[in-house]
């Protein structure tokens, strides 16, 4: 059973949530401000934490900063479905996931599952996967990847990398010169089949590229297609 927090100052949607997290067998734990959630964030300890940008006390942007700068743990933002720039900050703060209100409490279900099992998979593969001989690995030469030991080196250092941004490298290394649409890209890696939300790919391949390019301004691993999308050039 995992932990989640729910911060939402909307008394009839955090119930809500909260109502169909529990039915899910999950422990949530309920704020209505952003201080009050960055407390409870503190203290509990949460798995996971729901988080509404527009909070009184503390706005939601200020409380993912924080966190970010605490934990890593995962953060899946609730914005107005009209609020872009909300969605960019949040995801340039170092949310995880987004959902626009109103949603479907079976999209946020979905979300929340599938992030606690990303973060189930990359806390287990942890610093004792990396003495397992034997592992694939995605080798072309100064990049290389491990995908059982969630683990990648260039010129010889690890990367460190957070779940969602080890997918979409692994994802692109598995098919090296192959174009993939942000549609493509949000299916196959996000799990998710909502044509258009391409913001999400294109702040995370900006992450990647800081962490795996020479000059993240001029890639030369992770490429853009002008109008089709990105590929992994070797």
């Amino acid at each position: 059973m995992s932990k989640v927090l729910v911060v939402e100052d909307d008394q009839a949607i955090r119930e809500t949530v909260a109502f169909n997290l529990e039915r899910d067998g999950h422990e949530v734990i309920t704020a209505a401000d952003g201080i009050a959630g960055l407390e409870a964030a503190r203290s509990e300890r949460p798995d996971l934490v729901v988080l509404d940008v527009m909070l009184p006390r503390m706005s939601g942007l200020d409380v993912c900063r924080i966190l970010r700068e605490e934990t890593p743990i995962p953060i899946l933002m609730l914005t107005a479905r009209d609020a872009e720039a909300d969605v960019v900050q949040g995801l340039d703060l170092g949310a995880d996931e987004y959902v626009t209100k109103p949603f479907s409490m079976r999209e946020l279900r979905a979300r929340v599952t599938s992030l606690l099992r990303r973060d189930r998979i990359s806390r287990q593969a942890g610093p004792q996967a990396a003495t397992v001989d034997g592992d694939e690995v995605l080798d072309f030469g100064r990049l290389r990847l491990w995908p059982a030991r969630h683990e990648v080196l260039k010129d010889g250092e690890p990367v460190t990398m957070r779940p969602r941004e080890f997918a979409l490298l692994e994802f692109l290394m598995r098919s090296p010169g192959q174009v993939f649409s942000r549609d493509a890209i949000l299916e196959h890696v996000w799990d998710l089949t909502y044509p258009g939300e391409t913001r999400t790919v294109d702040v995370h391949m900006r992450w990647l590229r800081e962490k795996v390019e020479d000059d993240p301004s001029r890639p030369m691993y992770l490429q853009t297609v002008r109008s089709v999308g990105y590929k992994f050039v070797p």
